[in-house]
């Protein structure tokens, strides 16, 4: 299943969801990527759209491949078989680890401002993403919302590695429009996979009045 872009990935995602029979949700999108996907979930079910701002640790030398992640406050999560893959420590990852933190304490306040962190306790949590790798990003996440006392959370992505999609299932109830075996990166899978810049951020937020 290739998308054309990621509105037309929340637009299919968002009609699986009608039939999850979702009381009341608020839609949570994981930015960059993530946040136009869930912005058509969010109209299609008429609810309150807002943001967990999470960041991936990468591995040493390769960026992209996700040893670890962090969102909002919460602690560090480590994928122990990535770090083991990528020859890494978690002692090792300190400062990676901090440079990180200080990306995400600056997007938290260009994307919110004054505005705190959404109030999840006792919700349904719809949270989305443009695609799952390694998941972790979206692990941090799932992990982050129960400890603010989430009711249920529900991960809701296009297109996800099988690995990742099964690993998550233990975690979140898992909506996963296609999960293809020859699974390389999230990108592969949309015609358009533009960058989105922080306005793009707050953009769609600016439209929304959140929950």
């Amino acid at each position: 299943m290739i998308f054309a872009d990621r509105t037309a990935a929340g637009i299919a995602l968002a009609e699986r969801l009608v039939s999850a029979e979702l009381d009341h949700p608020l839609i949570l999108g994981l930015p960059r990527g993530g946040l136009p996907v869930a912005e058509p979930v969010a109209k299609r079910l008429k609810a309150g759209l807002d943001i967990v701002v999470a960041r991936k640790i990468g591995a040493p030398g390769h960026p992209e491949f996700g040893v670890g992640a962090i969102a909002e406050d919460g602690p560090p999560v480590f994928d122990r078989d990535n770090l083991r893959y990528a020859g890494a420590t978690e002692a090792g990852m300190a400062a990676t680890l901090a440079a990180e933190r200080v990306e995400l304490k600056r997007r938290i306040r260009d994307y919110r401002g004054d505005r705190p962190a959404p109030a999840v306790r006792g919700r349904t949590v719809v949270l989305v993403d443009d695609g799952l790798a390694t998941g972790v990003t979206a692990r941090a996440a799932i992990l982050w919302l129960r400890g603010h006392g989430a009711e249920r959370v529900v991960l809701a992505v296009p297109v996800g590695a099988p690995s990742a999609r099964d690993a998550l299932s233990a975690e979140a109830e898992v909506v996963c429009l296609s999960a293809p075996d020859r699974f390389a990166a999230v990108g592969q899978w949309y015609d358009d996979f533009a960058q989105l810049t922080d306005e793009d951020v707050k953009a769609v937020l600016s439209e929304f009045i959140t929950c």
